[in-house]
């Protein structure tokens, strides 16, 4: 029997219960990307009043985030997309985010 790296077969308590939810959570602000629109351009318009009238925005964004934060599907991909980025630094050194960025072309 083949066993995974050891990285696939266990995740750190940090890794489980902090970083995953950090990318959960930033992932799915990029889905309901519409509604943290709305919502923000609610709470500039409404100044001191947000509260009370953007209720219904608040209520819409919540109801986004929290489907994608009780999805199981959607944890399994934020994890296993946190491994392969985990298993690419420890092959490489860098970070996830320094490799997205661009490199000079001239030096």
């Amino acid at each position: 029997m083949i066993l995974p790296p050891r990285s696939e077969t266990h995740l750190r308590h940090v890794e489980k219960d902090v970083l995953i939810p950090k990318k959960m959570r930033e992932k799915a602000k990029e889905l309901c990307a519409d509604k943290v629109e709305a919502f923000s351009h609610c709470c500039k318009e409404s100044g001191f009043f947000m509260v009370f009238k953007c209720r219904e925005e608040n209520a819409a964004l919540k109801e986004c985030l929290t489907r994608h934060y009780q999805d199981p599907a959607f944890f399994e991909e934020c994890k296993q997309e946190y491994i392969r980025e985990k298993l690419e630094f420890e092959r490489t050194g860098i970070p996830a985010k320094n490799t997205k960025q661009k490199l000079p072309t001239s030096m």
